[in-house]
């Protein structure tokens, strides 16, 4: 097990903090047999920029190739209000959080931007306009080094693979097949789907009860302190953190292994062991 003493920032500077080995508490190797995974930041890594003056001219003009005239000012303002009275009283925790609505689906914003211009939209329409949305949003996307290989030797060794994101399905569905890695997983797990995040209980809940999965014989990996970790101990897993770009500030959590900074080597080794 790698411990290591809390991060402190100093004008969003992250100082390494020392690392030393230890064994856990109990002196006894871990042996998982269910892997559960959170994905960006974890697995893949992503930035978007919503505010692009580009984005809202392009997506203006995507809108109005189906009726829907806004100009690009207008599109934006509509989106911003219509997610605001969607997750009033059910913000995220934090606002560096990577996902800032994940308990709402974004689609019925995307399908409410129609109708307010009297246009009825089909679920397909409503899924490209949310698709478009995110690709023009999308700086980058990507897998860590040695995600791919990481997830093929977990799989390899015969533990089940699951996915626990705080996401949107119409995103992060596709963005998953595009990147490959769909394949390894045996069940995939979103907020939007639903309708609560981690660190709720009845988030992980879901997961462990419908795939009968037991919590002591399981580790959750993330890169966040709250939602990942502290969720995950919340439900009885074991669990794994990896500090990366796009994890919140926040001072190391109290995991079962920690690293400081992206190692799909080391990973694999601990879920392995």
């Amino acid at each position: 097990m790698r411990i290591i003493k809390p991060f402190y920032f100093d004008k969003g500077r992250a100082y390494k903090p020392q690392v030393c080995a230890m064994r856990k508490n109990d002196g006894r190797k871990m042996m998982y047999e269910t892997c559960i995974f959170d994905l960006y930041g974890t697995l893949v890594d992503i930035r978007t920029d919503e505010e692009k003056e580009e984005l809202w001219e392009r997506l203006a003009l995507f809108y109005a190739y189906y009726g829907a005239r806004y100009s690009p000012d207008e599109l934006r303002c509509s989106y911003k209000r219509l997610t605001g009275e969607m997750t009033a009283g059910h913000e995220a925790l934090r606002r560096d959080s990577h996902e800032s609505f994940p308990e709402i689906q974004i689609e019925k914003v995307f399908r409410k931007l129609f109708e307010e211009r009297g246009i009825i939209a089909d679920k397909a329409l409503v899924c490209h306009a949310g698709q478009f949305f995110r690709v023009l949003s999308t700086e980058f996307l990507r897998l860590y080094e040695g995600t791919e290989e990481m997830l093929a030797a977990v799989k390899k060794s015969g533990r089940k693979i699951y996915l626990l994101s705080n996401a949107q399905r119409v995103f992060t569905e596709y963005e998953m097949n595009a990147l490959g890695i769909t394949k390894y997983f045996d069940g995939i797990y979103i907020s939007s789907d639903e309708g609560c995040k981690k660190p709720d209980l009845k988030f992980f809940r879901k997961l462990l009860d419908t795939c009968g999965i037991l919590p002591e014989k399981a580790v959750m990996v993330g890169n966040d302190g709250i939602c990942d970790i502290e969720g995950g101990r919340n439900a009885g897993l074991s669990t794994l953190y990896v500090h990366t770009d796009i994890s919140p500030r926040e001072n190391i959590p109290k995991a079962d292994y920690v690293l400081d900074h992206m190692d799909m080597k080391r990973i694999t080794k601990i879920l392995l062991s």
